[in-house]
């Protein structure tokens, strides 16, 4: 108990001596003029002089200003956190105030607004309002039932000149929108009954558009899954019709419910409800919501039992903490938290729904690239759009606060929103170039009609067309970073400044890269070499395969692939263009007959010629040009014919193959190098074979 007593006399007396620093610290001078001018008998204490003379000491002074600039700083910190959680709580008792007190006020509300409204439709006649009111809700569905019928036998007809199988679920829901809209226009309405009509219709329509475009959903993942069984591959990835048919249906309860709920709760604000007894009534069917997700949560076919049901479990309780953020007001947090679980199953959905799109509709579409891009990426751009403007409308920065907005949240709200559409405006637009790109890459070969003409361009837009999508991507990718970083509110100026800088510094340290961009163009624009072309180029030789920005593909007759920097090509030869000569070199012995050569040479020529394979590629045909020189053992005769580029080799074989045979039928031989040998004796060595074959015939022993 002393020990207590003694620490707080101890935190008392520490007290005191802090304020009294904190005094002394501000007002220096105090202690002097207040001494000054107290009587004699007020003179303090030894002890107090004591504790004064120690508080001037410099260490002392020098503590006390460190603790002064350090707790202000984490008292206001600490204000601060205080200040926003106290701020939010308060936030929250108004809201749940405000809509508690709306709900003691909404018996008298509703029996107002009975009172307007039975007044407006007596005032027009009971019976025509309820005829207009029936008309709108059951009209839509009268035409498209009657559409439907007539339109039964023409339903294949009709898929087929759309081009699409998918059509006769959408037409129906056309004319139900159609024949519904015509209702609500076609009827005189009061001002009352209007304002509830027109959201019943709005109401009414996205429920009919929500089976329509959840029906076409179902089909086509059962019509993919049904092509993948054929063709006997399984995508992990996509759903089987059982799973697309449940979700379907939980989804469409869902948007039905919601509908019908948002339609009364616009229907009360023209009736005269309160905001805050609306949002009453929206909280109450809110409940419902709630209930229809908890519901397809705990009942979605799933394989893990045991991981399904904890699943259910985060899930049920993040749906309530969702439900307790609507109803406390804090709408950005709830929407923020829809969207973190929505967004991604949304775009999963629609990747799944365009794939099995492509895959039952291919014949529609794979003609239509572009149609099939825009189809892709056009409704993820759509749908993260969307979410992104929503979220920002949440917030309070709508695009006329943005637009006109200097603060700090909107300029950051406006160049993260325009941020977001520019990089999908950007997504998209590249793709719908790449698509076009490589749709006139991947055209059908030329066949064997084509002109060279033709062929040179169909060559050249292969060569080309590859460089130009390089470009454009970096094109594209730094004009949409930098409109990013300009909605952000950063200067883009100094900074394109200086990036020319680095771009000078490093187009000196990097000439060689620099020397084979320029290179390559300069290649490109005087037409040098194409895709598919055999060129040569120093000790590099081979056919053109790929271009980049800095070097050329060329693979070899033999199959190595080189890659040559377009800075190191130098002066090209290219032997694919236009035409080649090719010319033959024969040795005949000196006794031949050259006329009779030269006819036999003719004959081989117009061969060539009458060949339909040959024929198309020679453009002179083969002939003897005469004798080029004589030689130590023979003659040599040369030969020429023109073909196209490439196509010599071919007919070469072919020529000396038959020269061969036409040579070796009319006598006509070729020259060989021989080899004699002579000597000093070869006389002698005659006479002595001669005598010993005489002796041979002789029987006698042959003379030495």
């Amino acid at each position: 108990m002393e020990r207590g007593m003694a620490g707080g006399l101890k935190t008392v007396i520490s007290g005191i001596v802090k304020l009294l620093a904190l005094f002394s610290a501000v007002s220096p001078g105090f202690s002097q003029t207040s001494s000054a001018q107290l009587p004699a008998a007020a003179a303090p204490p030894a002890q107090v002089r004591e504790m004064m003379q120690l508080m001037q000491t410099p260490e002392v002074k020098q503590w006390m200003s460190a603790q002064m600039a350090a707790n202000p700083a984490a008292d206001a910190a600490t204000q601060n956190q205080m200040s926003v959680l106290s701020g939010l709580l308060q936030h929250a008792r108004r809201h749940v105030s405000m809509v508690s007190d709306a709900a003691m006020t909404l018996p008298s509300q509703i029996a107002n607004a009975s009172g307007l409204f039975w007044s407006e439709i007596a005032a027009n006649g009971f019976a025509r309002m309820v005829a207009q009111f029936l008309a709108i809700l059951l009209l839509g569905a009268i035409v498209e039932s009657v559409a439907r019928y007539a339109f039964r036998r023409r339903r294949r007809r009709l898929a087929e000149m759309a081009g699409m199988h998918l059509t006769p679920r959408v037409i129906p829901a056309l004319v139900f929108a159609t024949a519904t809209m015509l209702a609500l226009f076609s009827l005189s309405w009061p001002p009352l009954s209007q304002s509830v009509a027109i959201v019943c219709v709005i109401a009414l329509i996205v429920q009919r558009f929500t089976i329509c475009v959840g029906g076409v959903l179902v089909d086509l993942i059962g019509l993919a899954r049904a092509d993948e069984e054929q063709q006997g591959v399984t995508v992990p990835t996509m759903p089987g019709r059982a799973v697309a048919l449940f979700w379907y249906r939980r989804c469409a309860t869902f948007v039905i419910y919601f509908s019908f709920g948002w339609a009364a709760i616009q229907s009360m604000e023209p009736l005269g409800f309160s905001p805050s007894a609306r949002l009453f009534v929206g909280y109450i069917l809110g409940i419902g919501l709630l209930l229809i997700a908890v519901e397809a949560v705990w009942s979605r076919p799933h394989k893990d039992e045991k991981r399904g049901h904890g699943i259910s479990w985060a899930l049920t309780v993040y749906f309530l903490l969702l439900w307790g953020l609507w109803v406390t007001g804090f709408n950005w947090l709830l929407w923020l938290g829809i969207y973190m679980l929505m967004l991604p199953r949304v775009l999963a959905v629609s990747t799944i729904a365009v794939k099995s799109l492509r895959q039952t509709e291919a014949s529609f579409l794979a003609t239509r690239r572009i149609a099939t891009v825009l189809l892709d990426r056009g409704v993820r751009a759509l749908i993260i759009a969307f979410a992104a403007i929503w979220l920002g409308q949440l917030l309070g920065v709508g695009a006329d606060t943005m637009a006109a907005g200097d603060k700090m949240v909107d300029k950051i709200a406006r160049g993260v929103i325009g941020g977001i559409v520019i990089l999908l405006a950007a997504d998209l637009l590249w793709h719908v170039v790449k698509a076009y790109i490589d749709g006139k890459l991947l055209d059908s070969p030329l066949d064997g009609t084509a002109t060279d003409e033709e062929k040179a361009k169909h060559a050249r837009i292969q060569t080309l067309l590859p460089i130009f999508r390089n470009i454009l991507a970096v094109v594209i990718a730094v004009i949409a970073v930098l409109m990013v970083l300009s909605g952000l509110g950063i200067e883009i100026g100094p900074l394109i400044a200086g990036a020319g800088v680095v771009g000078v510094a490093v187009g000196f340290g990097a000439q060689t890269i620099v020397k084979d961009v320029i290179s390559g163009m300069f290649y490109l624009w005087d037409d040098a070499f194409r895709v598919g072309e055999y060129i040569e180029s120093g000790s590099h030789k081979g056919v053109v395969e790929a271009f980049s920005l800095r070097s050329v593909k060329l693979r070899h007759h033999r199959g190595p692939l080189t890659t040559v920097p377009f800075g190191e090509l130098g002066a090209v030869k290219n032997l694919n263009r236009d035409w080649t000569i090719d010319k033959i070199s024969l040795n005949v012995k000196y006794d031949t007959d050259l006329v009779k050569a030269k006819k036999v040479i003719k004959q081989i020529g117009q061969t060539l010629l009458e060949n339909p394979e040959f024929a198309p590629h020679i453009i002179e045909t083969l002939k003897m040009k005469g004798v080029e020189q004589f030689g130590e053992f023979a003659i040599e005769i040369r030969l020429s014919m023109m073909t196209k580029p490439g196509e010599q080799f071919v007919i070469r074989r072919n020529a000396l193959a038959m020269i061969r045979n036409a040579f070796s039928e009319n006598g006509i031989e070729f020259a060989v190098p021989t080899v004699q040998v002579a000597g000093d004796r070869g006389a002698e060595l005659d006479a002595a074979v001669a005598r010993y074959a005489e002796h041979a015939r002789a029987g006698g022993e042959p003379a030495a």
